[in-house]
């Protein structure tokens, strides 16, 4: 059941995401990348704050889900296949319809989820056998070999990268119809993971994240509930990288495997707002994007300058993060009941 000050902010964040590319229109893909990082953000806190599996390589889905979306696009209506369409031969130019066009989409967004998904499950099996900081490096290690493999691969263009397909519509309506998808994948994932952590699935991987060998010793498979953390997270992550890569309208290494960007910045926007609570990672992401954004326009030189210090702050004074900060000082605002023991001895 929702309460007031949930509704509030329902409703505040709502009303932006419908009236914000109306009255910003100048910002609406900035506004886009925002909501892909409150996704970001919300979908590592599944495992990071959750359960206390740090992970490093979360983007790893995010670049398989461009990749895979660019093959279903290509392949699916143009008869040389992706690799007559990748910029080592040249960037081959065939124009798709409107219809094939979002059907391509449509199904590419779907396919980079299903097969992110599926990578999860699979790496799961060793993963898994791994905690702590073994964990957090062998999940980075994933993410740094899939991109080096990515560029192997002469069928989707190596090193050289892959040009999208283009967007057949006006240019004006590119970045609103991305916008759109950025935001409704965002509030499915929100609604999906609110949903999750408020039946048996949240109880379980908070008691793993506390001491995951008593929670073993009570009975509860701690592998299954790992596994579906982790693939909900793949799953959001592969189907917004879809979303990404046609934004992008080019992707490569470094735009479908932004290890020291996105990679880091999903970590770093969770600590900010909070690990282990609903809140936390769309506070953190929406505070550290509007920084972001504000100090590389207006202070191009400073910007890693302030997002360090935004940390070293964070770190120091706000070790559990704005909202747990925020529930500690004022608990009444989040509706928890504080039980004063002196208080009462002294009524009595």
């Amino acid at each position: 059941m929702l309460n007031k000050n949930s509704l509030i902010t329902y409703g505040g964040l709502g009303l932006f995401g419908i009236f914000g590319p109306i009255l910003f229109p100048e910002y609406t893909l900035s506004i886009a990348y925002l909501w892909m990082m409150v996704l970001m953000a919300s979908t590592w806190d599944t495992l990071g704050g959750q359960m206390g599996y740090n992970s490093l390589g979360n983007i790893a889905f995010f670049g398989v889900g461009m990749y895979v979306s660019a093959i279903v696009q290509i392949s699916f209506f143009y008869e040389g296949g992706v690799g007559e369409y990748t910029s080592a031969m040249g960037s081959i130019k065939p124009e798709f319809t409107d219809a094939e066009y979002f059907y391509g989409l449509f199904f590419g967004i779907i396919v980079a989820a299903i097969v992110a998904l599926a990578m999860s499950v699979a790496l799961s099996t060793f993963m898994f056998g791994l905690r702590g900081p073994y964990f957090a490096i062998g999940s980075l290690g994933i993410a740094v070999a899939t991109a080096e493999l990515t560029i192997t691969i002469d069928y989707v263009g190596g090193a050289s990268g892959i040009s999208m397909p283009l967007f057949p519509g006006d240019i004006e309506f590119r970045s609103t119809f991305f916008y759109i998808l950025c935001f409704i994948l965002t509030i499915i994932s929100h609604f999906l993971l609110r949903w999750m952590y408020s039946t048996q699935f949240g109880l379980a991987i908070n008691a793993i994240r506390d001491d995951e060998d008593k929670a073993e010793a009570m009975g509860i498979p701690t592998l299954v509930y790992k596994r579906i953390g982790w693939g909900v997270a793949a799953m959001f992550m592969g189907a917004i990288g879809a979303v990404a890569g046609n934004m992008a309208g080019f992707i490569d290494k470094e735009v479908a495997y932004p290890i020291p960007t996105f990679g880091i910045f999903m970590v770093a926007m969770v600590l900010l707002g909070g690990k282990g609570t609903l809140w936390g990672p769309v506070v953190g992401a929406i505070i550290f994007h509007v920084v972001k954004e504000t100090t590389w326009t207006y202070l191009l030189n400073l910007q890693w300058i302030a997002l360090g210090l935004i940390l070293i702050v964070n770190i120091v004074y706000f070790q559990q993060g704005l909202m747990g900060w925020l529930q500690t000082k004022y608990p009444e605002m989040f509706g928890i009941v504080v039980d004063d023991g002196n208080k009462a001895d002294k009524e009595a």
